[in-house]
């Protein structure tokens, strides 16, 4: 089995970069080959413009899904695309490592999206969800936020994480991945009175959110995926089925 990691994090010394260490040892432990899509140290730009393509479809207007289309049907996508494509194509298990920065993803992973997922090469109307392209692959979330657990709730302050990770998670079952259960490591802040522990407490705090990241990985394989709905349970404008239940089958 071969793991991609794509980290996403300014700061090479953070605790999100120390939760891909991690990753990295308990997937090589398990055997798995490895590899990590570094978006900030490969100097990636998650902006999609008209410049990112030398052969366009069209000069003067920069339509980007036909732009896609167009540079994938020519053999003409950019470099750091196709470099990001690939590392997808030969990854069993991708890893997203990030911070929940303003309820989100951060921009230059949500970029990485944008640019990534190509129109005509990677989707179309019909190669989507569970007929998707990366359909046989798995992907998982592994995401840490600053306030603690507590406040992750419906009625919470830090609000639904479930509905916070949602547009992510869906979109990686749109491309067809078979999506596990996020990791979530709550309470991580550079200071630590933001969650009432100090010092060693502190410290031990962030250990137990390594060896729960490297454990979940350690059985990544026997994890259930999360229940979303396929093209069998839609009629035919999209909505679903009345047998269905909405958001799982």
């Amino acid at each position: 089995m071969h793991a991609l990691i794509v980290f996403c994090h300014p700061e090479p010394a953070s605790f999100n970069a120390t939760l891909k260490n991690v990753a990295l040892e308990a997937l090589a432990a398990r055997g798995h080959t490895t590899e990590v899509s570094d978006l900030h140290a490969d100097g990636f730009d998650p902006v999609e413009k008209a410049e990112h393509y030398a052969h366009r479809k069209d000069a003067l207007v920069f339509d980007a899904a036909s732009e896609q289309r167009h540079a994938s049907e020519t053999a003409t996508l950019p470099s750091d695309t196709h470099r990001e494509i690939e590392r997808l194509e030969r990854a069993d298990l991708v890893l997203l490592q990030f911070p929940l920065w303003w309820h989100a993803q951060p921009a230059m992973l949500k970029g990485w999206f944008d640019r990534v997922f190509i129109n005509g090469g990677l989707y179309t109307s019909t190669m989507r969800y569970d007929r998707g392209y990366f359909r046989g692959k798995h992907a998982m979330c592994s995401v840490t936020t600053g306030a603690p657990e507590a406040a992750f709730v419906g009625n919470g302050r830090g609000g639904d994480m479930a509905v916070m990770l949602w547009p992510i998670q869906y979109s990686l079952y749109y491309m067809g991945f078979s999506v596990l259960p996020p990791f979530i490591a709550h309470g991580v802040q550079s200071q630590a009175n933001f969650v009432r522990l100090e010092g060693r407490q502190f410290d031990a705090h962030l250990e137990r959110h390594q060896r729960a990241l490297s454990e979940r990985l350690e059985r990544w394989q026997q994890t259930k995926p999360l229940p979303f709905p396929g093209w069998a349970d839609w009629d035919e404008a999209g909505h679903a089925k009345p047998e269905m239940t909405t958001g799982s089958r």
